[in-house]
């Protein structure tokens, strides 16, 4: 008896791709357009997982020129524009044989994605660390000088301590690891990418935790970033304590 195409269906969504060419081998000669979709989509997975892995692979080029050390760490930050809350560094050293897909910089990626994959770099790295500067610190040092407080706070939790550092376009000062700044570095390097996303994730949590505090300012959408209705509330309410005078002077 000739198989349902629901039926059908049903195999396929129920597939891992290690199955999909057994599935293409069996159906791609039934005649029906239900089934000839289905195995469309079952190439075009395969296609796409291709595609992805070679991708990875191009991603891996910075960790693969400075293979010759032991430990090499990928170091990003977020938050240096937002008027409120703190910047956050993130600091990770990947395995040598990560196989971890779909990494990119944490602004290309889904909210969605970059939740999935800061479970997946917490799981598989071998060491990560997380640096955070406050607003009172931003306002008291400069951006700038918050951000590398915070990546060097991050690098100095990680456990084995690393002996190259991929930077994210800057080179920190105060550090004695040999640093390689990678203009676009989180687009470029696969190490830099994985700290994106746990410095994003991380970053964009804690203004959620905010956001229950102040609610009036919107930190759940805007993430401390000046969107229209955090200035008119700014306006309207005034500073709270996890804004950045030094961000604000002028439009308060």
């Amino acid at each position: 008896m000739e198989q349902k195409i629901g039926e059908i269906k049903n195999i396929f969504q129920a597939a891992g791709l290690s199955e999909l060419p057994a599935f293409i081998k069996k159906y791609e000669t039934d005649e029906r357009s239900g089934v000839a979709a289905l195995v469309n989509k079952a190439r075009k997975r395969i296609e796409d997982y291709e595609k992805e892995c070679a991708r990875t692979e191009r991603l891996k080029a910075y960790e693969k020129e400075y293979a010759s050390f032991s430990w090499i760490c990928g170091i990003d930050e977020v938050g240096r524009g937002p008027l409120a809350g703190p910047v956050v560094a993130g600091a990770v050293i990947l395995p040598k044989d990560c196989d971890i897909l779909y990494l990119n910089d944490s602004k290309q990626l889904s909210e969605k994605k970059r939740e999935e994959l800061y479970d997946v770099i917490m799981e598989k790295a071998v060491s990560t660390g997380l640096g955070f500067v406050s607003p009172e610190r931003i306002d008291e040092i400069n951006i700038l000088q918050a951000t590398y407080e915070a990546m060097r706070e991050a690098i100095s939790k990680l456990d084995p301590a690393p002996d190259i550092l991929l930077n994210d376009a800057v080179t920190i000062p105060g550090v004695s690891v040999k640093q390689v700044p990678i203009i676009k570095g989180d687009a470029k390097s696969i190490s830099i990418a994985a700290a994106s996303i746990i410095a994003k994730v991380t970053r964009d949590r804690l203004m959620v935790q905010y956001d229950e505090i102040y609610p009036e300012y919107g930190f759940a959408s805007n993430k401390g970033y000046g969107a229209q209705a955090h200035l008119d509330a700014l306006k309207k309410y005034g500073p709270t304590p996890i804004h950045r005078r030094s961000f604000i002077k002028n439009l308060v």
